[in-house]
């Protein structure tokens, strides 16, 4: 599969639309989706992308070492080497396709607050 770095312009921004969700890799829900490398637990965040006149929401793949903490809705974020890999299966006969996004980490735009600032 190839893997395409995502190019965003100097004006685009992200917020959060949801708290992350963990990833499942089988349709029973048992089974914690990890990262093959690392083996971290995986986790969907809904992020929207904003971009001059248009705005996005995406699904974002992260591992859960790349989830700081005060990660909640409505947050501003920057994801860290953001890429997207083309998909398509043939299901019942039926052509599904798509994009699936995944970053190494999001950050806080302006930084983490100290835990004692998050209270």
């Amino acid at each position: 599969m190839a893997r395409i770095r995502v190019g965003l312009l100097p004006s685009t921004s992200f917020m959060v639309g949801n708290m992350a969700v963990p990833k499942y890799s089988d349709a029973e829900k048992t089974q914690f989706a990890t990262d093959r490398e690392t083996g971290a637990k995986l986790f969907t965040v809904t992020l929207f992308l904003m971009e001059e006149d248009r705005a996005e929401a995406m699904k974002v793949t992260v591992p859960e070492t790349g989830l700081p903490n005060g990660l909640k809705p409505g947050v501003p974020v920057i994801p860290v080497k953001l890429f997207a890999t083309p998909w398509a299966r043939i299901f019942n006969g039926s052509l599904s396709d798509g994009i699936a996004y995944r970053a190494d980490r999001l950050d806080l735009v302006g930084g983490s607050a100290p835990a004692s600032e998050t209270a």
